[in-house]
């Protein structure tokens, strides 16, 4: 009987701890409603669905889980349990629409930073995303898609949003590849009666027509006698079964089936796991090779303030490399200013120059090192504004033009596709100040007023680019589009279409 008002409580301090609102307290007067009516009636009260749906509704519970009601009448004990149920596990979509407000807000500065926390939230996605016994691929890479589409049109000009996505949509499809070929694999060896290859053919029906395709495909050639011989296992340590074994032979076909499912999520978040350590990993890799392409006594130019480039130049200062840094300050945001306080703050001898003057400065340079905000299908660099200046300059002067990249920056997609959000434009106070040109800029009055334009982005060819270094080594921009081809499917190029269905 005070078990109700146990529930009630404990879920009133679960869920509002700190900050008691109106709504609050009108969920805590429906629960402590129920409690009194199980006092009263000792559990036999019923429920109509109507007023059931009106406590989750309070509760800001998705329109799934009132779905997941049945029964027209509930008893009042079992709508405490279900409530507690629905709300033990943080609400994915909450997390989907907080992060979509920080994405359409700018609040998350840097590719890497959205990038990690986009990897983090498709873990999450997935990980309680229920996978049935059929379709499980297919199950998973529509949940994923839906979020996906959510956070791309939330800032589309953050293009490693984009890749992230893109990336964990390959590794659902390569994870169900690889079981699939598995399976097929142990199919081929172990067939040795019509009957059992029924068995086996049912069993792969948790696994996608797709892979199994694509699996059977690679799977048809013949095995070469060293392979029978190391896959044979043998014939002692097999068991021998009972007569009772095909009466529990079904139970283990339907057991097997739930557990490929929990097979396929696990693979699956693992090798998310695994690019989430790759992202926050990528300044280091970068890095590491410092040394290779920073020589003793260089002049190096760079713009603006990129931590890539930070670490790059701080490597190769800590490997004994002596060398000179001119920074062009990268107006109207001036981020060149921290990255010449940084670099002189760890010792490198740094001149900050104007971006003007780079055509000047030019000549004196042996390289230029520069981040990217986004590496496209044919090369081409997304780039703070004004980079195109300095490799413009950069190729009359034949000073090789070098772009740090993480791998999480690179994009399947050309320039040219309207996906693409190539730019946005930034508040004109970063150029004029309101109050001294207020006159000007009152548009209102016509002619003789200013208009400012303000971009945020540069875009810089592929024949101006020598080098691109990534974590995972230097690669000419004519390499870059089979390097992208190994991190994306074709199928996922597209995010926002309609889900996909199983065959």
């Amino acid at each position: 009987m005070h078990v109700t008002h146990l529930y009630a409580k404990t879920f009133q301090r679960n869920i509002f701890p700190k900050h008691p609102t109106r709504t609050n307290r009108h969920c805590t007067n429906s629960l402590g409603s129920i409690g009194e009516k199980t006092q009263t009636a000792e559990n036999q009260i019923q429920w109509s669905f109507g007023s059931i749906l009106k406590i989750l509704s309070n509760l800001n519970i998705s329109s799934l889980a009132k779905h997941s009601i049945e029964t027209q009448t509930l008893k009042t004990i079992d709508v405490v349990i279900l409530v507690l149920s629905l709300t033990k596990m943080p609400n994915v979509q909450i997390l989907v629409n907080d992060f979509v407000n920080q994405l359409r807000k700018r609040k998350i500065e840097g590719s890497q930073a959205t990038g990690q926390q986009t990897a983090e939230l498709l873990r999450s996605v997935i990980s309680q995303q229920r996978v049935p016994h059929t379709n499980q691929a297919t199950t998973l890479i529509n949940a994923v898609r839906a979020v996906g589409e959510q956070l791309i049109s939330a800032n589309p000009v953050e293009l490693a949003v984009g890749n992230i996505v893109r990336r964990v949509l390959h590794i659902i499809r390569e994870e169900d590849l690889s079981l699939a070929t598995a399976a097929i694999a142990g199919l081929g060896l172990s067939a040795a009666s019509d009957d059992e290859d029924d068995v086996e053919r049912d069993d792969h029906h948790g696994l996608s027509a797709a892979a199994v395709a694509a699996a059977a495909r690679s799977t048809l050639r013949l095995p070469s006698l060293q392979t029978l011989l190391e896959d044979t296992s043998d014939p002692a340590a097999i068991p021998h079964t009972s007569s009772s074994g095909g009466e529990s032979e079904g139970k283990s076909r339907s057991v097997e089936k739930g557990s490929r499912g929990r097979k396929l999520k696990h693979d699956v978040i693992e090798a998310v796991n695994e690019l989430i350590q790759d992202i926050s990993t990528c300044y280091e890799q970068i890095a590491e090779q410092a040394v290779e392409h920073i020589h003793q006594n260089e002049v190096i130019l760079t713009l603006g303030s990129s931590k890539t480039v930070l670490e790059f130049l701080y490597a190769a200062k800590e490997k004994k490399r002596s060398f000179k840094v001119f920074v062009a300050e990268g107006a109207p945001r001036y981020q060149g200013h921290l990255l010449a306080k940084e670099l002189a703050a760890r010792g490198s001898q740094t001149t900050l120059i104007t971006d003007s003057a780079v055509f000047a400065m030019i000549s004196r340079v042996n390289m230029v090192i520069v981040g990217a905000h986004a590496v496209m299908a044919n090369g081409g660099v997304i780039a703070p504004i004004g980079l195109n200046m300095v490799a413009l300059a950069a190729q009359r002067h034949a000073v090789p033009f070098v772009v740090l990249v993480g791998s999480h920056k690179l994009c399947p997609l050309y320039p040219h596709n309207p996906e693409v959000l190539l730019n946005e434009l930034r508040s004109p106070s970063e150029l004029l100040d309101f109050g001294e040109f207020s006159d000007c800029l009152d548009y209102a009055s016509g002619a003789g007023s200013i208009h400012v334009v303000n971009p945020t982005f540069d875009y810089v060819p592929p024949k101006l680019v020598s080098l691109f270094i990534t974590d995972t080594g230097g690669h000419n921009p004519s390499y870059m589009y089979r390097l992208i081809a190994d991190y994306y499917s074709a199928d996922d190029l597209v995010v926002k279409r309609r889900p996909i269905t199983g065959s």
